[in-house]
């Protein structure tokens, strides 16, 4: 009797061993879900799609043989132990000591959590949602080329205080679509320091016109024609074709401004085919009437005269966002109004025109807000560049950014805008969104084609003042 009751006694102090088994098992279940969890989401634990293409898009079976992998080779271990207790609990066997059962319960513990760590860690490398450890935060860090690296990283001021602009420090920035154009870009920023820069202009206004825009500034220096001469004068230079030796022809097709004045050539950017005929074209725009249309009796083209009278002596700066050769800002000239041209060189050296005439070019494209500030202009005029290839949505942003920085009373001047007849009601719900009182509002047939499917549209709109109410 003594020994059964020896016997029971032991039964029930195995029974509160495995009790406690089980509890400590519970809790690795628990906190190797727990660690897990914190890698991947529960959904993530069962294998979403999103996650096994995230991870390895061209084999998701093995990905999610291993996300399931992690808990089965836990809960294996678990059982494992608990088998090899029941072992020693045996009868043949003799009960282990107290200090034995702590080494082997603290032993297995350890060998749990290490097993939960090193799944959690692979998991933490591959998850969607977790930032990689190989990857910066540093834009300088996408780009091999050492130029780009330098000019975009953070340069803080050597005070270590707040400048007089009330920043710690200068963040030079580049066009988000500059990370798309990578090869690119470090091809234009692939250059020796102090040196002549590469005959790269066209490779330039390319990452411009796709998005990468503003470019970094350079630190070589740019290419100027070999044979460079002195401007004509201003009273000259307005309404005569600059020295050829002023421009640099590499990526044009033609090489002198006579071949562009020839309007027989076609030469340069189509819209503006006659920009450079100074003599013949460009000197009657504006200014001498315009011939009506037989059917409406009416003109799509305004004069400048006319156009000012609508703000005696009020319009005094303004921008000309269009694709030619300054002419509307050497009229405007004439009647004591600055114009700012804003083109880039689409086929022919339209900036380098504007400024060898005495006027003053803003290489811009369409993608970048315009750098003036609110509520600052006068006038913006514009023609033969936002017509019926522009996208709805673009020309919201550009016509709210045109509205920034016209001042209240400002003239908006739509010059032969043009489209086909089925686009004509939405581009005009554009206009009318601004809610600008009309001076002008033309629409016209578009008569240079056979196809009678476009029309012009031209408006004199002035901004009101805000709020409204």
């Amino acid at each position: 009797m003594p020994k059964l009751n020896g016997i029971g006694k032991s039964s029930g102090t195995w029974k509160s061993v495995h009790r406690t088994i089980f509890i400590l098992a519970a809790c690795a279940l628990l906190v190797s879900v727990a660690t897990l969890s914190r890698s991947y989401p529960i959904r993530s634990l069962l294998v979403t799609d999103s996650f096994c293409s995230h991870v390895n898009p061209e084999n998701p079976t093995r990905n999610e043989s291993e996300a399931t992998a992690n808990l089965e080779a836990v809960v294996q271990k678990i059982q494992q132990e608990i088998n090899e207790l029941k072992n020693l609990t045996s009868k043949e066997s003799p009960p282990p000591s107290s200090e034995i059962l702590l080494r082997r319960h603290s032993a297995f513990l350890a060998d749990i959590l290490n097993q939960i760590e090193s799944k959690s860690k692979k998991a933490v490398q591959f998850h969607p949602l977790v930032k990689q450890s190989q990857q910066s935060d540093e834009p300088g860090d996408f780009f091999l080329t050492e130029e780009i690296r330098k000019y975009v990283k953070v340069k803080p001021n050597r005070l270590k205080k707040q400048n007089f602009m009330g920043a710690n420090g200068t963040f030079t920035s580049i066009g988000h679509s500059c990370f798309a154009m990578k090869k690119e870009l470090e091809e234009y920023m692939d250059y020796d320091v102090g040196e002549i820069c590469n005959d790269d202009w066209k490779l330039a206004q390319k990452l411009m016109v796709h998005g990468c825009d503003p470019l970094p500034r350079r630190r070589c220096f740019a290419r100027a024609p070999r044979l460079y001469n002195q401007p004509f004068p201003i009273n000259e230079s307005m309404w005569k074709l600059p020295d050829d030796r002023n421009v640099r022809w590499g990526g044009y097709k033609c090489r002198n401004f006579t071949c562009l004045a020839n309007n027989t050539t076609r030469k340069g950017f189509f819209k503006c085919a006659d920009c450079f005929n100074l003599s013949s074209h460009e000197m009657p725009r504006w200014i001498k009437p315009p011939e009506l249309d037989p059917e409406t009796n009416s003109t799509a083209d305004f004069l400048i005269p006319e156009v000012l009278e609508i703000k005696p002596g009020e319009i005094r700066i303004g921008l000309d966002f269009s694709v030619g050769t300054g002419t509307f800002a050497a009229r405007m000239r004439e009647f004591n109004v600055t114009i700012v041209s804003a083109t880039i060189n689409f086929g022919a050296p339209f900036n380098e025109m504007i400024a060898l005439r005495g006027l003053v070019p803003l290489y811009l494209t369409i993608n970048q807000r315009l750098p003036f500030f609110d509520n600052t202009l006068d006038l913006i005029h514009t023609t033969r560049f936002l017509d019926g290839w522009i996208d709805f949505i673009l020309l919201d942003f550009v016509l709210f950014d045109w509205d920034r920085v016209l001042r209240p009373g400002g003239l908006l001047w739509i010059d032969s805008f043009f489209c086909l007849k089925e686009d004509l009601d939405d581009y005009l719900e554009a206009f009318k969104a601004l809610r600008y009182r009309k001076h002008k509002w033309v629409i016209v047939p578009k008569r240079d084609k056979d196809d009678d499917r476009e029309v012009f549209f031209s408006a004199v709109l002035e901004k009101p003042a805000r709020p409204f109410r």
